[in-house]
């Protein structure tokens, strides 16, 4: 139930069709009785940079979580970012604070690691390619380095964004192997589709299926579907997969905290959660 003493954290993004965090925050808001509510708002890229301080003003407002397409615009309309944010380029949380001033953070590659980490799938010395260097591209690829991998591949479609992530890394991790340009999914123990491949009919898959081994691990962002077609064609070659909300699910408790309402684990998440595909 929704009151004029509701707490509002907004879910910035465009589109909105496909947000699922409503449909996990707002279930366990309600289970632990906390008077606040996550509420979707489509905001076009290119009207972002004048609506976010506008809506930062409300007055009952804790903060947001962002999505595609603002978290590396982000970094630049926040007062602040934490160094994990800072590595990523990105923010995908945005906490106001009580003089009015904005925090930003980022939880992707937090929720990813700990997603594929809780498979039992070590990171450490592991070989990783990152598809798409985006907000959550260089998210994961800064919590993989973080986690202990030994090299990483960054490929984007625009080579310039994955050079500019690869000199970050370098720069905060310089014992790691960083390379760019390739998406050949041969070789490599880890890959991550980081990019909206996917999200519509008839989308490209973002590696080539044939090259990619049985041992390899294939990890997804998408969150259009639970198994993404390049998710059913790498079970098809018997692949282990981490698919999209995992990584959603196991980066909430950490923005819980950020925003001030305690903490949970992903299993109660999923226990109350509505998801609709």
């Amino acid at each position: 139930m929704i009151s004029g003493k509701t707490t509002l954290i907004a879910h910035l993004g465009y589109p909105t069709e496909t947000f699922k965090a409503p449909m996990i925050y707002n279930p366990w808001f309600e289970q632990q009785g906390i008077d606040a509510v996550v509420v979707p708002m489509g905001v076009k890229g290119e009207d972002y940079a004048a609506s976010l301080p506008q809506i930062m003003r409300f007055t009952n407002i804790r903060g947001a979580l962002v999505t595609m397409p603002h978290k590396i615009s982000t970094l630049g309309l926040v007062h602040e970012a934490t160094p994990t944010a800072r590595i990523a380029g990105a923010c995908n949380a945005i906490l106001k604070r009580a003089d009015g001033t904005l925090l930003g953070d980022m939880f992707d590659g937090a929720g990813f690691v700990r997603g594929v980490q809780r498979k039992g799938r070590s990171l450490a010395g592991a070989r990783v390619l990152v598809s798409g260097s985006g907000g959550v591209g260089s998210a994961i690829a800064a919590s993989m380095a973080a986690a202990g991998a030994a090299e990483l591949m960054l490929f984007d479609a625009n080579p310039a964004a994955a050079d500019a992530l690869a000199g970050r890394l370098r720069e905060h991790y310089p014992q790691l192997e960083v390379r760019t340009g390739s998406r050949d999914p041969a070789g490599w123990d880890v890959i991550v589709n980081a990019t909206p491949l996917g999200m519509k009919e008839g989308d490209p898959l973002p590696f080539d299926i044939d090259r990619i081994a049985p041992t390899t691990f294939v990890g997804e962002v998408v969150m259009k579907a639970e198994h993404t077609p390049l998710l059913k064609a790498a079970l098809a070659r018997g692949c282990p997969v981490q698919v999209g909300t995992d990584m959603l699910f196991e980066q909430i408790p950490a923005y819980l905290e950020f925003f001030g309402f305690g903490t949970t684990t992903a299993e109660a998440l999923r226990a109350v959660a509505r998801l609709q595909y």
